[in-house]
């Protein structure tokens, strides 16, 4: 029965998320939900020549919002599964608080991608400024380590090899800033399948070890996600039909950090989400390099999966690659922690 309750979810969401495509994705090209402008300036201030050639958005006329059909198949998926006394996974201690982050974050980022879409935009961030979306992760992770606190009471951390760190009250700016740096891994999403491919790696990689840690209301609820990422990825891979953009690297994201933690295993994340990892970094030390080294780039454009495009890499290529990455990666993560634990 644990088994059925684990995968049969997944594979509702991913009907779910098929079948209500059409209607979001004519709803999206009927409005001409895409970005009318591609990227013009860098954060450092500078003219984004390389990312203008790399993102024709106004060009290819794709629209962003994808990541709707992430969380919503999640969203009714599990709605539907509620009604079964054997097969519903929402509970408590386990999922309620990664489904609200889900939801929380799918929404905030619906209207920044809406900025994003309309004359409303920022020059930079091409919706909402920088500040003011580290602003709302910064909201919701306070609000997800106030719920770790104080209603499940949690404030340990498995360090692999080591055991168990009671952290007290630095549990909470903890969870902060692993919420602030996962979300800056939300790079990824720039090209055609790779955003869709990493993340379900990821969530795959997270569902199989509260299976074997018989946490399997987490482990349900990491493979409907991973269904709806699919349903996404069936028409995000070449030619992409949409993006994820915010909607859904908000969603994705945070709910990453909080399944990480309700595991035990967030000090694993940096290795299962290398992916992630690399395009951020990659992206950091592009503008701290341009800052203190007098405008000298390290990379061609950031983050990294562009300079392989910017040198000449088919994009499958680059997309292929990662893909083979985070499987590997996400293998060795589970490893560590299955051989980590004291």
């Amino acid at each position: 029965m644990d088994i059925i309750k684990i995968f049969l979810p997944s594979i509702v969401a991913f009907i779910v998320g098929i079948l209500i495509t059409p209607l979001v994705s004519n709803f999206l090209y009927k409005n001409k939900l895409w970005k009318k402008k591609s990227v013009a300036v860098a954060t450092d201030g500078g003219q984004a020549t390389l990312s203008q050639k790399l993102h024709n958005d106004e060009e290819r006329k794709t629209p962003r919002m994808g990541g709707i059909i992430v969380w919503i198949s999640a969203l009714v998926t599990i709605i539907l599964f509620t009604f079964s006394d054997y097969l519903d996974f929402l509970s408590r201690n386990q999922t309620w608080l990664p489904l609200f982050t889900l939801v929380a974050g799918g929404l905030l980022g619906l209207i920044d991608d809406y900025f994003s879409v309309t004359e409303r935009y920022d020059q930079k961030a091409g919706g909402l400024s920088s500040k003011k979306r580290v602003l709302l992760v910064f909201i919701i992770s306070l609000i997800g380590a106030w719920w770790f606190y104080d209603k499940l009471e949690t404030t340990d951390i498995m360090i692999p090899f080591v055991g168990i760190w009671q952290a007290g009250i630095l549990f909470v700016p903890f969870f902060i800033l692993v919420m602030l740096g996962t979300y800056s891994g939300g790079v990824i999403d720039g090209l055609d399948g790779l955003s869709g491919g990493v993340f379900s790696i990821i969530f795959g990689a997270y569902g199989i070890l509260a299976f074997i840690q018989n946490q399997n209301d987490i482990a349900a609820f990491c493979f409907v996600l991973v269904g709806g990422i699919l349903a996404f990825l069936w028409f995000n891979i070449p030619p992409a039909r949409f993006y994820l953009s915010e909607t859904g690297v908000m969603a994705l994201t945070m709910t990453l950090v909080v399944v990480a933690f309700l595991t035990k295993q967030v000090l694993i994340l940096p290795i299962i989400a290398f992916p992630l990892v690399i395009s951020s970094a990659s992206s950091s030390i592009q503008l701290l390099s341009k800052k203190f080294r007098h405008g000298k780039k390290v990379f061609l454009v950031a983050p990294l999966h562009h300079h392989f495009q910017a040198l000449g890499w088919p994009a499958t290529k680059v997309v292929m690659r990662y893909w083979v990455l985070g499987s590997m990666c996400a293998t060795l993560g589970i490893v560590i922690a299955l051989i980590g634990k004291v």
